[in-house]
């Protein structure tokens, strides 16, 4: 059969090195496999495809230094995992039978207990047989808490085995944003991540486990893994197996372009996950061992799992280019790559073709180029707005609070805070609160908006990095503090308005929920930390991490929990953190958060010379226009519209069924619902009435205004700083 593309150059920059006990490891799996069911008689697999498919291979590709008997595991483990795939694919996918494929996944956690002495049912078939086996002779080498980790990673490989059922069943393609999400759970590359650890005997610290840094080094490599496989598997998936699950597939349908077009947008988007893990691995890790206070074994074990999960990039594109389960006609021996082990990584292409013009784009931009009025399409946004009746009561309370809070005393002032009329936005977001919950609401926008505005000004354009990081933890130490008791006290504005918002928004709240508050603040602090660190890079972001950093940026989980904490007296918290309500917010907050960026594209490109802007960075990844990069944007938003339509009606009866919700449930549930379209609602409207990013608004803005304030001359910048912010700057 044809090959539906030609393969592209891929970019592997470290050579592939291959373990010296690979026979130890074929000798051992394909025993194991027998043993477990998996072979002669399951109606899977035989012993021809298991000697085929060569998992031993992958896993010295992969994991070329640990001893044979971890390597023999981590085969076991990869032998499993495939099996389970083809498996699911026979029994539950060419036929849809989702009832029945939920209840066999259920069972299969009861085979990874916390307890490693717990029990275990009896296995019913190969699949939890092999499970079974696998943890028992794993876990005693790990912590709790690494075991913990493995077996979330390990269900959500399984259970979203039903999302692509689901998908298949509806004959629906995903999103590109929401195929990377579920890619990385079904994918099973975070599972990955996890063995790296086990293997290369470099279990990640629990302290920083959960850090942005290693959240990225992992989430990137399973980006990268899971980009590789499917320029791979196309042939296998699409065209023979009727799979939806393709990241080729997905850019096909959303670029509206040619398979090899698609093809070669998906490698683009694979280099630039696999330069991600380089800069993040270069520059944000070593900053992260030192913030953290880790010691030097700590240190080493990160600088171990970092090159393990380097390793698992080469070993792996040297297996599929092997593997009999992939298309990879003429890789090995044709003209595509030259001949041997780990030569892929000596191909000149490599340091000189696309990839390096990728990465060389990302760093060239040219700021305050004339762009011209903001670009906006049609917002077919099916919600109706609803506005708060206390609204010019909270506008006009609000303006006198920033005042008292020295708000308007550097970066804004009284007439430029009364055209954003941030209490427009809060009157939308949440139509029925009383005037109290709507000052407060108004607070957190202004405060936000304002810090938004501070924190370039101040600390990007002198690339004040250490600046920035003490301001950040004082800011959080604000959020120590409980209530009105134990205020903060502090003679900065962003502080003292930020312990003023603290103090009023918990008082009335119990610990659980301040610590989530809390968290939520801290997460969109960091995360300027993070467009500060771009900016000190003259960076634009990788586009896959500027989606997801978006959400944090905008501060769209604040707004959206304050809301949230209501519906806790009548909703399980832990309804929250499901998969589906995951979906249906980040739906809405990446709609919201791109609203603002096609707004703000002329005052944040053209005037501010900023780098955060999903526009330019769609310019700077497929070097296109603007136009063609809006037009992309748009496309991209109403994908995530869908997204939380379809959500909404498919899986949220799933929902209501799974938590046994009542009448009383479902109504304040789908009041959160309604919530959500009204932030959404809010947001479109807020933008298109306010003075802030029109034509004739973009240059007078924070930093002009403080431009204005400002002493002129030769030696007078850092007199100013310091007269107008004090130590903060530092």
């Amino acid at each position: 059969m044809a090959q539906p593309f030609v393969l592209p150059d891929f970019y592997v920059p470290y050579p592939a090195r291959l373990n010296p006990h690979l026979e130890t490891a074929r000798a051992h799996t394909c025993v194991w496999a027998r043993e477990m069911g998996m072979l002669e008689g399951s109606g899977i697999w035989e012993e021809a495809d298991l000697q085929a498919h060569d998992y031993a291979l992958l896993c010295s590709y992969t994991h070329p230094d640990c001893d044979a008997e971890a390597l023999s595991l981590v085969t076991d483990w990869y032998t499993w995992v495939f099996f389970f795939d083809d498996h699911f694919l026979e029994v539950f996918k060419r036929t849809p039978n989702r009832p029945a494929g939920k209840a066999y996944l259920d069972r299969l956690p009861l085979f990874m207990p916390a307890d490693p002495t717990a029990g275990m049912p009896e296995p019913a078939n190969p699949v939890e047989a092999g499970l079974a086996d696998l943890w028992r002779r794993t876990v005693p080498a790990m912590s709790e808490a690494w075991r913990v980790r493995f077996a979330e990673a390990t269900e959500a490989l399984l259970y979203e085995s039903l999302w692509e059922l689901d998908n298949i069943t509806e004959g629906r393609i995903a999103n590109p944003v929401e195929y990377i999400e579920m890619r990385r759970k079904v994918g099973g590359a975070p599972w990955s991540a996890g063995l790296v650890e086990y293997a290369a005997g470099a279990e990640v610290p629990e302290q920083v486990a959960g850090a942005r840094p290693l959240r990225v080094l992992r989430d990137s490599f399973s980006d990268a893994v899971h980009l590789r496989n499917d320029l791979f598997s196309y042939q296998r998936e699409v065209e023979d197996e009727g799979e939806n699950s393709n990241g080729v597939l997905v850019l096909e349908k959303f670029l509206g372009c040619t398979t090899q077009e698609a093809a070669d947008a998906v490698n683009d988007l694979l280099t630039s996950r696999l330069q991600q893990f380089e800069n993040t691995a270069l520059v944000e890790m070593p900053a992260l061992c030192v913030e953290q206070g880790l010691g030097p074994a700590e240190a080493a074990a990160i600088a171990a799992y970092t090159k393990g999960l380097q390793d698992w990039q080469s070993g792996g594109h040297e297996w599929h280019m092997r593997s009999s389960r992939y298309m990879n006609e003429g890789l090995v021996s044709g003209s595509a790559q030259p001949a041997g082990l780990g030569t892929s990584a000596l191909d000149i292409r490599n340091l000189l073709g696309r990839p390096a013009r990728n990465r060389a784009r990302t760093l060239a931009h040219v700021p305050h180029q004339q762009v011209g009025p903001s670009l906006l399409p049609e917002f077919d946004l099916p919600y109706p707005l609803t506005l708060n009746p206390h609204h010019a009561g909270a506008k006009r309370r609000s303006e006198e609070w920033a005042e008292r809070m020295g708000l308007l005393d550097d970066i804004w002032d009284r007439r430029m805070l009364a055209g954003f009329d941030l209490a427009l936005c809060a009157a939308g977001i949440d139509p029925d609160a009383t005037e109290e919950e709507l000052d407060l609401a108004t607070g957190w926008l202004l405060w936000g908006t304002y810090a938004d505005d501070y924190y370039p000004i101040v600390f990007g354009r002198p690339r004040n990095l250490p600046g920035a990081k003490r301001q950040t933890d004082r800011l959080k130490s604000v959020l120590s503090h409980t209530g009105p008791a134990t205020a903060f006290s502090s003679d900065h504005p962003l502080e003292r308005s930020l312990a003023d918002l603290w103090a009023r928004t918990t008082a009335p709240m119990d610990e659980a929920a301040r610590t989530r508050l809390r968290g939520s603040v801290e997460t969109m602090l960091d995360s300027w930390m993070w467009e500060l660190l771009n900016v000190a890079q003259h960076r634009v972001p990788d586009p896959v991490d500027y989606i997801e950093m978006r959400r944090h940026t905008f501060g769209s989980e604040l707004t959206m929990l304050l809301a949230r904490l209501r519906r806790t007296e009548t909703l399980p918290p832990e309804l929250f953190d499901t998969g589906t309500v995951r979906a249906l917010e980040g739906s809405v907050m990446d709609y919201g958060a791109l609203i603002n960026d096609l707004f703000s594209y002329q005052k944040e490109i053209e005037v501010e010379g900023e780098l955060h802007n999903l526009v330019l960075v769609a310019q700077t990844f497929f070097g296109c226009d603007y136009p063609t990069a809006m037009r992309m944007v748009d496309d991209l938003m109403r994908g995530r519209l869908s997204q939380y339509e379809h959500v909404k009606k498919h899986e949220v009866p799933l929902l209501y069924a799974d938590f046994g919700l009542d009448a009383t449930g479902r109504a304040a549930f789908e009041a959160y619902l309604r919530e959500l379209e009204d932030w959404l609602a809010a947001i479109l409207h807020w933008h298109r009435s306010v003075r802030r990013y029109g034509a004739d608004d973009v240059r007078s803005g924070a930093g002009t205004t403080l431009a204005r304030r400002r002493p002129q001359g030769l030696g007078t910048a850092s007199a100013r700083i310091a007269t107008l912010f004090g130590s903060p700057v530092g």
